[in-house]
């Protein structure tokens, strides 16, 4: 778990720091005001893409545990840039969390993912973008098994603390490439106007849909524990989004 949450905190890093990067190119001298105008929005999103975890859930009646139907929808908070006609959006996301019981175990499963896109827009009607875009995903799938007829065996907290059960935590780490097109549609708000600079307000919504190609599956673990045997589905699919934001352009 200590690997799995560091994986994820060095790729928002990473991801924070390149976006930070991209917006900062020409900055204040003085009094100037900056030769690019920074111009984006944030965007919440509901997404669908099927999971597979077919061989995984033979995994689990095999031992006596209950299978797991997992959620195929995705909820994401992203941000997302413009350069001209450059566009990059990245973001994180989760799937909601899937559980089953049987005999007094539980069985919960579901899905995070941080992911970085670029595009290029095709299109010159400042009411609408359109654009292909390909990019990197970094996903982990969390498996939680409880054991509560095992923990329920003990009547202290040092017989607790080292009481033999079937709870587990196991994770597997993915690596994937989005392929895609996206659209938006901008709703023109007010204009806010500040001393020396103004900013123009809008809302997309839009809709991104395309392929997910899963192409690394790590190795189930307990911790940095690796274990064999492994399952060999992978989640590639395809997937569509559903966005809405609020968006800005920053004009002198």
């Amino acid at each position: 778990m200590k690997k799995l949450i560091y994986t994820l905190l060095g790729a928002a890093a990473l991801f924070g720091s390149t976006t930070a990067f991209a917006q900062k190119t020409d900055t204040l001298k003085g009094m100037r005001w900056m030769h690019h105008k920074p111009e984006g929005a944030f965007q919440l999103q509901v997404g669908y893409r099927k999971a597979d975890i077919g061989q995984l859930n033979n995994a689990l009646n095999a031992n006596g545990a209950p299978a797991v139907d997992p959620s195929h929808i995705w909820i994401n908070a992203s941000m997302f840039h413009v350069f001209n006609s450059w566009i990059v959006e990245d973001g994180i996301g989760f799937s909601p969390t899937a559980t089953s019981n049987f005999n007094d175990i539980k069985v919960k499963y579901n899905q995070y993912q941080l992911f970085w896109r670029t595009g290029y827009n095709l299109s010159s009607n400042p009411s609408f973008r359109f654009y292909p875009f390909v990019g990197v995903n970094f996903s982990a799938a969390m498996l939680r098994v409880e054991d509560r007829a095992g923990v329920r065996t003990a009547t202290d907290l040092s017989g607790e603390l080292f009481n033999n059960t079937k709870s587990k935590t196991l994770w597997q780490p993915n690596f994937g490439i989005d392929l895609g097109l996206g659209y938006d549609f901008l709703i023109k708000m007010s204009t806010k106007k500040m001393d020396c600079f103004s900013v123009e307000r809008n809302i997309p919504i839009g809709i991104r849909a395309g392929y997910y190609i899963n192409a690394y599956a790590g190795d189930w673990k307990i911790d940095d524990y690796k274990l064999s045997n492994n399952p060999t589905d992978k989640q590639s699919a395809f997937f569509a989004t559903l966005t809405i934001g609020l968006g800005y352009k920053v004009t002198k």
